[in-house]
Order: structure tokens, then sequence, then C-alpha cells
């Protein structure tokens, strides 16, 4: 693991600027970057590259930044490097933007401090932003409540049981007044680019796009997992059409005959239809959907087992625990055991 010594918190890019792009004469941008523990480098480093790629493209220091965290002294990433940060938590202006940056078990890292610290710099008015799984600080900070957010697609749904006052969507990156949260990997860039077009113009995004090698720029629009027919790796619209129903209908799972009617097919067609392409029937296959998410929930959140059960519409303990055992060759109170309290990306 590396250890390095320097602080990289300057705002100075190198390389040579290219002229042509739009250039500011106002004071420099900042970005204050807080490096949770753990946290994914990948959501980091995209969105730390846009702004010095900007910085570079404009030909003058249309941004600064700033990287800090509790202590102020190092923090690791999930991948195992270590930092070292400019600072700790500190005084902020109200035109700063924070970016707080969460990875593997973010429920650890989001301590009662920083809760403390990011509510009294809300108070001032400060733009904030939660990467990867930092959605997670800024709902438990009561940040996010009333407003449209987003998270990592397996984060999901243990986000939505335990923080109903926020409008989760599946969106690539959100962003409401001056709460922003993305899914996490490479959405940093997609909001970045965003948030360079409304400062600097779109001409200065998509030259950082292009020093990217980033063809294809999402819009919160845009939604985070692949198509059903791409995941699936079959292009059937009615059994994507299904497929869909059954991934919106996990708590009250809906029978395949009325599955099969609301598709404009038979049961027996349906049955044939899941045979051919997944070689399992439909009940089998939405089985397996509540399953997944039972399991997410038992490792993500501190749900009680019960709870989850009905959550992913099973109507007793008993038949969830079989089930749950069958398909993963463990009950659901041991996985609950070893993986307890554990967000992840």
């Amino acid at each position: 693991m590396s250890n390095p010594r320097t602080p990289f918190g300057s705002g100075r890019s190198s390389g040579t600027p290219q002229t042509g792009a739009k250039t500011s004469q106002d004071k420099p941008k900042r970005f204050v970057f807080v490096l949770l523990d753990n946290f994914t480098l990948l959501c980091f480093s995209a969105a730390l590259e846009s702004l010095r790629i900007a910085n570079r493209m404009a030909a003058s220091p249309v941004y600064e930044w700033r990287v800090i965290g509790e202590g102020g002294e190092f923090v690791q990433c999930s991948a195992g490097a270590w930092f070292k940060l400019d600072g700790d938590l500190d005084e902020l202006t109200r035109d700063d933007t924070v970016m707080i940056c969460g990875g593997i078990d973010v429920q650890s890292s989001t301590t009662k401090r920083l809760l403390n610290w990011l509510r009294r710099e809300a108070r001032k008015g400060v733009t904030m932003a939660g990467l990867c799984t930092a959605a997670y600080t800024l709902a438990k900070a009561g940040l996010l409540d009333g407003k449209k957010a987003t998270i990592h697609w397996e984060n999901q749904d243990s986000f939505a049981e335990e923080f109903l006052e926020v409008e989760l969507t599946k969106s690539v990156f959100t962003v409401d007044g001056t709460r922003m949260t993305t899914a996490g990997g490479t959405s940093s860039i997609d909001l970045m680019l965003k948030l360079i077009a409304d400062h600097q113009g779109e001409e200065l995004a998509n030259s950082v796009a292009d020093q990217l090698i980033y063809s294809s720029i999402r819009t919160d629009q845009d939604t985070q997992r692949l198509s059903v027919p791409t995941r699936i790796g079959v292009r059937h619209p009615k059994l994507s059409q299904v497929i869909q129903i059954m991934e919106g209908n996990i708590e009250e799972p809906i029978s395949p005959s009325i599955l099969a009617k609301d598709v404009g097919m038979s049961t027996r067609q349906l049955e044939r239809l899941f045979r051919r392409y997944l070689n399992r029937s439909p009940k089998r296959y939405y089985m397996e959907l509540r399953l997944q998410k039972a399991r997410n929930l038992l490792m993500q959140t501190d749900m009680s087992v019960i709870n989850v059960a009905l959550a992913c519409g099973f109507a007793s303990p008993s038949h969830f625990s079989k089930c749950y055992r069958a398909h993963y060759d463990t009950t659901p109170y041991r996985e609950r055991g070893s993986h307890a309290g554990r967000l992840s990306i």
C-alpha cells in the first residue's frame, strides 16, 4: 500500500493548456472533497480529474480543491491505498461545494462528528454532493429529506427501507437544489461535466469529456443499470415486460396467470417463454429476485429477519428461511450475523 506524504489539494494542474476554451476572470470555484474511510477511489478520482482537466483546457485555474477528512491526517480507500489529507473537517464558506466520497461500510464511516459538521455547514447554504454510497451519509444527516436522490443500484433496497422521506431514483445522478448524489463509479464524471457546463459553458465540458475519452455523456434522465434485455441477454419484448413487472412488485408478488394476462398471453405461453430463454419457470425466476432483495436487506440493514421476509413477499419467517437456505445454502440468521449493517460497492 502506498502512503503518500504530499497533500494534493493545491488545485494546480500539469500539462500544456489548450486554447479556445471558455475562461473566467472570477475567483476559482472551490470544491472540498471529504474522504470517508474505505471510500471508493474511482468516484473520487473521476471527479477530481474532471476539475484538473477543466483547468488545463480553460488555460486558467477556474477550479481549485481541498481534500479533507476526520482527523486531517491519512485515510485509506477501499482498494487499500492511503492518502494524505489537506486538513480536518474545517469551517467552509457558503461558496464551497462539498463532495463526500463514500464506499464500503459507509454506515461505520458516518460518524456523529461528521453528521454534526455536515448539518452545521448545510445551515450556511453550502452545496453538498454524496458520491457513491455517501448518499447514505447525507440522508442520515437529514439533508435529503423531501428531495430526490440516487445511490448505487446494489444499495437501493436498503436505502429505500431506511429513508422513507427521500425520493429515491434509479438515475445515474440527481441534482435537487443544493443537494446532489451519484450512483457511484463513472457517474462522478457525468455530474462533474454538468457542473462544469453550468459554470463555464458546454464547450469546456465537452473538451473535458474528449480528454477523458468519454464519448457518451449521461444526464440525470439516464438510469444506472442496463436495460432488462441487455442484462438478461434476451431481446423478447414480452419477456422483458414481465421481468420489469416482477422487479417492481417484490413485496406483493403477482401470480404467473395475472402476469401472463397483463402482457396478453396465456400462462402456458409464459411458462414456455421462461423455459426457452431463462431455463427456469416464472415462479422460480420471481423467487430468485425476491431472495436476492432479501439478501441485500440482510447484509446492508439492521431490519429484523421477519421484516425482511415481509418486505420480500414471504408470509411467514419459516417459509422464508426454508427458501433462503435452499437457494443460498445458509439461513437468513447466519447471513445477518456475518454481514450485518454493511453498505458496499
